[in-house]
């Protein structure tokens, strides 16, 4: 079975198929799904709908868009929320300098403020980090003492060299649909990261990998991604669904949720 570690079913594009694709996990050979908010509302909708769904699981907090909108409000939901069960992780948090939808000083802030949060909360913290790599290391350096619980970094993008980085702070790896693009050239960054660090994901409805590219993603074409790796890798599929199975259920489950 295979874990797809970050989704978006609460998106506009897949709102209205949520029971349909979640009825359909086991036969596509998934086991769960964590639902990842990017909001305050996005992050209401997440716990709502793992809490009416056993294979669905909750992450909570503020993405870097919206850095701009987090305030005590947001805060204090996420703390809430956090001791509920069907809620694994805090996220997805960081630095976004492509779009720059929010102020720079105001992702780091936020994203300073919400590391110290999964720590409070005994949480893994789920980062997305985008073209802010070196402020994202400075951020994680600063924080070493609140990293106890595990940091994940969904649909790494960066380079080979910079997972060596990463990877002093014991971070995971996350891979998507992006991996199966033609310009892609991320078969050496894969190859770097340890076995016991890499996990699967699809963004959906974001990241459609070939060939369904253009159509809005969802779990199912995960198996697409294990394939791809196990390709990168010259191993069996199953390898593949196996240890990132594995190495999911250690970062997220260990806690004793």
């Amino acid at each position: 079975m295979i874990i797809d570690s970050h989704c978006h079913l609460s998106d506009a594009r897949l709102k209205d198929r949520q029971e349909e694709i979640i009825s359909s996990l086991s036969a596509n050979g998934i086991e769960s799904v964590f639902e990842v908010g990017w909001d305050l509302q996005s992050s209401k909708d997440a716990l709502e709908l793992s809490r009416k769904y056993s294979q669905v699981w909750a992450v909570v907090g503020t993405h870097p868009h919206d850095a701009k909108s987090y305030d005590d409000e947001s805060e204090s939901f996420y703390k809430r929320a956090a001791q509920d069960k069907k809620v694994i992780a805090i996220g997805e948090i960081g630095l976004d300098y492509y779009y720059d939808l929010s102020p720079r000083e105001t992702q780091k802030d936020v994203f300073a403020r919400q590391i110290c949060l999964a720590y409070e909360t005994g949480l893994p913290a789920v980062l997305h980090i985008r073209d802010a790599y070196k402020d994202a290391l400075d951020i994680l350096a600063a924080h070493r003492d609140k990293l106890n619980h595990g940091v994940l970094m969904h649909c790494y993008s960066s380079s080979a060299e910079m997972v060596r980085e990463f990877l002093r702070y014991d971070c995971y790896f996350a891979f998507g649909g992006a991996i199966t693009f033609k310009n892609a050239k991320k078969d050496d960054v894969i190859k770097v990261v340890p076995d016991d660090r890499l996990l699967v994901e699809t963004d959906c409805p974001y990241m459609t990998p070939v060939p369904f590219r253009g159509q809005p993603n969802e779990p199912k074409y995960v198996n697409l991604v294990v394939n791809k790796i196990a390709e990168i890798k010259q191993t069996d599929a199953k390898v593949i669904a196996d240890l990132t199975y594995q190495n999911t259920q250690r970062l997220f489950f260990k806690y004793g949720k």
